[in-house]
């Protein structure tokens, strides 16, 4: 467990932020892991499959992610108020409410399948395959849940380290799992979302195990489950749901976009797989100072000491600037050679197409820096709200950039629709943050 209220707070956020990058990264490395061994020994038109998939995997799971880190706000919360026993029930309502909440989207997934994949515009020479892997993915949505659950609770209370070796080994057991399903067994594509359904299940098993033997205070017992608050109930999914719909309106906006690059040809869905995964690599920084701010914020709240909340949120906006600076270096020197790392592909059309992608659009991440920090600030200190606004804004820029920029230019138009939204997304959280009662205050405030 780690206190975040106490100590000083650059030492603290980058001690908290260091396990959470590397567990990023090993997801990342996995993902980029994937891709390759799909693209090498099934070709490019398997890799197409996945990628056109993507998007709605994504969206589906960038929820999940979203809700247990919303669900785990309120638990930080707790811990940060020394309220023990208000944590448990918080645990347990967390268990709950994410079984409802996955059989629900298991359910329309499975049933809705096909009229997704058409609205997706998924080619008919992909549509078997893709359907292949995204109903094992759809399926195995349960095991994600619990896993991200138990990882959000034990981050909330200051454990970023077990998280990370857990999931160093699924993503270990992830490659060689791809490996022998793809390689070995011959499966085709559905072999490689199998491998990691397999291992996100054994990370859970493990996962569990260890809480239960290492933190007494997150050993549940039946009365946990009794009598759930219904204030902290209301707290938990406006704050579960928020996280959770910032994550699928930003993935609705690209799975819309998505729609307009499955018309585009099998080239370009390639070289825009590839550019996603490098700018997923990235954008890793932004993605761990946010989650670090979410649970820094959580607990500095529930402990009353704003003045912490304020300097923790300019240093990690420094940090992620002086990352984007590295990032739009690497993509003017070495971005051809990822795309052909990611893709083994020598085709140009992939390799222009995809290198013009992130040279464009890392010009841009300083704002990118921005939202991610102010918007799990937000969340943090309980402005649930202008998160949602901001992350609609983006989802209705790329809707409209999807039906009108990208017919005309084509995949120039998809080049340009992220640092325009990123400019109209970005404006609504300074506005409100610097507005924000908790950001303005010069006084502690009690919980």
């Amino acid at each position: 467990m780690k206190d975040l209220t106490k100590g000083n707070i650059s030492k603290i956020i980058l001690a908290f932020a260091l396990p959470i990058f590397f567990g990023n990264l090993l997801q990342l490395t996995y993902s980029l892991a994937d891709t390759r061994i799909v693209g090498s020994f099934l070709g490019e038109e398997s890799l197409a499959a996945v990628g056109a998939t993507s998007t709605i995997s994504n969206l589906i799971v960038g929820f999940l992610l979203g809700l247990a880190n919303g669900f785990a706000i309120i638990t930080a919360q707790r811990f940060g108020a020394g309220d023990y026993k208000g944590l448990r029930k918080s645990f347990a309502a967390s268990i709950v409410l994410g079984i409802i909440i996955s059989v629900i989207l298991i359910v329309i997934g499975v049933g809705f399948i096909n009229p997704i994949l058409h609205f997706l515009n998924v080619p008919q020479n992909l549509f078997s395959t893709a359907k292949q892997y995204i109903m094992i993915i759809i399926a195995g949505l349960w095991v994600t849940m619990f896993y991200d659950i138990l990882a959000a609770v034990m981050r909330a209370i200051g454990d970023t380290i077990t998280p990370l070796l857990i999931l160093a080994l699924s993503v270990f057991l992830n490659i060689v799992g791809d490996l022998f399903f793809v390689a070995v067994l011959k499966t085709g594509t559905w072999g490689a979302a199998a491998a990691t359904v397999l291992a996100q299940l054994i990370a859970l098993v493990i996962c569990a195990f260890y809480m239960v033997h290492k933190y007494e205070l997150l050993r549940l017992k039946k009365e946990d489950f009794k009598e759930p608050e219904a204030k902290m109930i209301k707290h938990m999914l406006s704050s579960g749901l928020s996280m959770g719909f910032m994550s699928s309106l930003i993935n609705i906006g690209s799975l819309t976009l998505q729609t307009a690059i499955n018309r585009l040809g099998q080239d370009i869905i390639v070289a825009h797989t590839a550019a996603r995964k490098i700018t997923e690599m990235f954008m890793i920084m932004f993605s761990v100072f946010g989650q670090t701010m979410a649970t820094f914020c959580g607990q500095n709240m529930g402990a009353g000491k704003i003045d912490r909340i304020k300097k923790g949120m300019k240093l990690s906006i420094l940090y992620t600037c002086i990352w984007s600076t590295g990032m739009m270096i690497v993509s003017f020197t070495i971005g051809p050679a990822l795309v052909y790392m990611v893709t083994g592909s020598h085709r140009q059309s992939v390799i222009i197409n995809a290198s013009n992608y992130l040279k464009f659009d890392t010009i841009f991440y300083y704002v990118t820096a921005l939202i991610c920090i102010i918007r799990n600030v937000m969340q943090g200190i309980g402005d649930h709200i202008t998160p949602l606004v901001s992350s609609t804004l983006e989802m209705v820029g790329k809707i409209v950039i999807a039906a009108t920029l990208v017919p005309w230019l084509g995949y120039t138009g998809v080049i340009v629709a992220e640092p325009i939204v990123w400019f109209i997304m970005v404006i609504p959280l300074i506005i409100q943050i610097l507005r924000s009662p908790v950001i303005r205050t010069q006084k502690a405030i009690k919980q």
